[in-house]
């Protein structure tokens, strides 16, 4: 294709995806991070990423590099922000769209991951971090924050049957803060989108817990006759 004397004038600039990949395990939300094995910052602490290909939507990208460190392709993934301070690469002028996913620690591909230098951190012990890749961050964090209270994305990071108590340490993880034990059952059960099944976990208790799985097909049921998921 003849390209237009109009684009011509104009320099090319660099498009990147930046991950911010979230899991949860031990009763704490984590970042998922990588070493760098190349200049700038080699050795540092960063944020998974890459370029978009040329044939590349950013969805796509940003589905090619989540699977390429976790094995991952069909998690929570969503476009978070554009990142494009001129000086903010000291390469090259690189345009980053940021991107965060929530996946489940279970599934994700461990070999993947020591390929790529990737390790685990609480998200209140995150080290210092590469270029802008903490401000990514604390806004994804922001993001979260606010859709776990109008959208059931929190069950995203938990397995498909899980315990009361441990949904309630997810929410506490993310929100950063303690919630009251009857009051949280009682609001998450009158929201009707859980289903309890026969079945107790009992790792943690001789009691036992009774364990639950979300119903999407409920929660869409609900979302479609008007109702909301309010976590307010």
């Amino acid at each position: 294709m003849t390209q237009s004397l109009h684009y011509k004038k104009y320099a090319k600039n660099y498009v990147a995806i930046d991950s911010i990949i979230f899991g949860f395990d031990d009763g704490k939300l984590k970042l998922l991070l990588i070493k760098r094995k190349f200049e700038p910052c080699m050795g540092q602490w960063s944020l998974m990423g890459g370029f978009v290909g040329e044939n590349e939507s950013l969805d796509e990208a940003a589905y090619r590099i989540l699977e390429d460190l976790t094995g991952l392709s069909k998690v929570y993934l969503e476009q978070l922000y554009t990142y494009g301070d001129v000086e903010r690469d000291s390469e090259a002028r690189v345009i980053s769209v940021a991107y965060y996913a929530l996946i489940k620690i279970n599934d994700y591909d461990c070999e993947l991951g020591r390929k790529h230098g990737a390790e685990w951190f609480a998200i209140d012990d995150v080290p210092p971090l590469v270029f802008d890749h903490r401000k990514m961050v604390d806004r994804a964090m922001s993001r979260l924050k606010r859709k776990t209270i109008i959208q059931p994305i929190g069950f995203e990071l938990l397995p498909e049957k899980f315990t009361i108590p441990q949904l309630q340490k997810l929410y506490e993880a993310i929100h950063q803060k303690d919630l009251d034990k009857r009051n949280f059952r009682k609001k998450i059960l009158s929201m009707g989108v859980m289903q309890k099944l026969d079945e107790k976990e009992t790792h943690t208790s001789k009691r036992g817990a009774f364990l639950y799985k979300f119903d999407k097909d409920k929660y869409d049921y609900l979302m479609s006759n008007g109702n909301m998921f309010d976590f307010v």
